[in-house]
């Protein structure tokens, strides 16, 4: 009875395949958003809500450390496979992979990252719900034998509904997977996606209510403003400079710590003493930036700070400049030290903070009076924008989830600059950064797309005849008759490519049957122009093609044995293939 289900399912065209996928993906994306966001809500309340004042310091230094640790357990021993860093996992999978994600990581990010979070984990929740819901997407479509194309979107409406339905906002996690998850998008690929999002958007507002996930009190936009968003965007530039490449130098340095549980206490350690000098820095920061967002200074602080902080009036954006730049580390700490989460959380966190900065450095220099919520809200997109280098998503988004649309103008002034600033000197975001450097990342050039998908251990051609050295000339024609091509490679008794000989090079004495035995191939054979490694990128193949000049090259595995050869023909073919694959009619 399911096989008959399932053979009528795939009968249904394409086109209203994908739109139902796409609403059903939707759904269990946007289940699976409230039920992280419920779970860290649980854990934290489990935890905190009997602290008192004699307990709290010791509470917040050893409670990150332990969800690290405890996290770091359940990925190592039950789930056996690296979940961190949500988005760059799912780009990697659509350029690498062929959109396969694994059906573990439908589950494994969203327990892992509850966990890490919920114990007060400096990270955000966003990344893993994009891999849980992208996850989703990709085990659907394969599941029903969907080509290429369709599972990339179906990938791409998951990561889009785990966005809506954390968020509540539909059109940013359409602009989302625009600029940062696909290439060469059509029209006709935006409706899934809608479908998608504003499903998940509607489960998230039924279960968790409708109300913006950042409740904030913006003042009217004022025009005469425009000069001081515009420094907020620069400076926005600057810093998501400074967030992009501290967090990955961070990162990498900590990984260096062999030892897993070493690397573990040195981070949840170093992660506590920032936390108990700087309170904000614990979770996610999202009370403390809803604070500034409706002009809560002492809420964002805490109270026991705040009276402290208060007795000279630059005290409080000395403090928030600390917690600032202080949050790259804690962020960097809990995901080098086995958390997992995403910079999605602390972007918007810092952005908010860097807004309130400006403002009210501004406003102490006497130089204007600026609304300091407004600056905090507009700082919110333009950290984002330079960050992940997408202004479109990070405009929508904060409109979206402050309810701050008499603020479009100043969003899009100030994610624009930060935009420009940024591209000045960094060309790739914080989540496509790693991929880029190792030549795997897909663009929206179609032809530096198809290069990045094809494999060399796809366009390999193994019937070539292969000779030995001490072959004589007649045992090397019974070859020639036999084959079909025109290239003899030379190998030895293990395998390794000593040389390659043509019919070019045998056609002059082929028919003087006196040098049958008493000419060798050894004598013969010649270098080839070049060769070619198995796991090599096809943008270095064609490099190589068009610097020797050769149509055939011979490919060698790790140990420079013969495995066959790659001919421009057949990359060529190749290309056509998977052009009309990638390009979305």
């Amino acid at each position: 009875m399911q096989k008959k289900i399932w053979t009528k399912i795939r009968q249904w065209p394409e086109s209203t395949l994908v739109l139902v996928l796409a609403l059903i993906i939707g759904l269990f994306s946007g289940l699976a958003a409230v039920l992280l966001k419920v779970s860290i809500h649980y854990i934290k309340d489990l935890l905190t809500s009997h602290v008192n004042i004699q307990t709290e310091s010791l509470t917040y230094f050893l409670l990150p450390g332990l969800g690290m640790l405890v996290t770091l357990v359940f990925v190592r021993y039950v789930v056996k496979d690296s979940i961190s860093h949500g988005v760059t996992r799912v780009l990697q999978s659509i350029s690498r992979d062929k959109s396969v994600i694994k059906p573990h990581n439908c589950y494994s990010s969203l327990l892992a990252s509850a966990l890490t979070i919920g114990f007060g984990g400096s990270v955000g929740a966003e990344a893993p719900i994009v891999y849980t819901g992208a996850a989703i997407g990709s085990n659907v479509g394969r599941k029903l034998g969907l080509n290429y194309r369709s599972v990339t979107l179906l990938v791409c409406c998951g990561a889009a509904a785990g966005i809506a339905g954390i968020f509540k906002a539909p059109l940013a996690g359409v602009l989302f997977c625009l600029e940062i998850l696909l290439f060469n998008l059509t029209m006709g690929s935006i409706l899934p996606l809608l479908v998608s999002t504003v499903t998940a958007t509607v489960v998230s507002s039924l279960l968790l209510g409708t109300e913006v996930s950042f409740v904030s009190s913006p003042e009217l936009f004022s025009i005469k403003n425009i000069p001081y968003y515009l420094l907020l965007g620069i400076v926005c530039g600057f810093v998501s400079l400074y967030f992009t490449r501290t967090t990955l130098f961070l990162e990498g340095r900590i990984k260096k710590i062999k030892n897993v549980y070493t690397r573990w206490a040195f981070s949840a350690v170093a992660l506590g003493v920032l936390i108990l000098v700087l309170p904000p820095l614990y979770g996610e920061g999202y009370s403390s930036l809803i604070a500034l967002l409706n002009n809560n200074v002492e809420g964002a602080i805490g109270s026991l700070l705040y009276g402290s902080l208060n007795k000279n009036v630059w005290y409080i954006p000395l403090f928030f400049t600390a917690v600032l730049f202080v949050k790259v580390f804690a962020m960097s700490f809990t995901n080098a030290g086995g958390g997992v989460g995403g910079t999605f959380g602390p972007t918007l966190f810092m952005g908010g903070i860097l807004g309130f900065i400006v403002a009210r450095v501004i406003n102490l220099s006497g130089f204007s009076v600026l609304p300091e919520a407004n600056f905090a809200l507009v700082g919110m997109a333009g950290l984002m924008a330079g960050v992940m280098q997408a202004p479109m998503t990070a405009i929508f988004l904060i409109a979206e989830v402050t309810g701050g649309y008499g603020l479009l103008v100043p969003l899009i002034v100030t994610s624009v600059c930060s935009y420009a600033t940024i591209r000045n000197f960094e060309p790739y975001s914080i989540y496509t950064k790693r991929i880029a450097q190792s030549g795997e990342l897909l663009t929206h050039d179609s032809d530096q797309a198809v290069l990045t998908l094809l494999k060399t251990s796809e366009v390999i051609e193994r019937d070539f005849l292969t000779v030995m050295p001490q072959y004589t000339l007649e045992q090397l024609l019974q070859q020639v008759e036999k084959s079909r091509r025109n290239i003899f490679p030379v190998i030895d008794e293990k395998g390794a490519l000593k040389g390659i000989v043509t019919l070019d090079d045998i056609r002059p004495i082929m028919f003087r049957k006196e040098k049958y035995n008493s000419v060798y191939v050894y004598e013969l054979m010649h270098r080839p122009p070049g060769h070619i490694m198995i796991d090599e990128r096809m943008d270095s193949v064609m490099k190589k093609f068009e610097s020797s000049g050769a149509w055939n090259l011979p490919v060698l595995d790790d140990e420079y044995c013969y495995q066959g050869f790659v001919s421009k023909s057949r990359i060529f073919s190749a290309y056509r293939e998977q052009l009309s694959q990638v390009s979305h009619e």
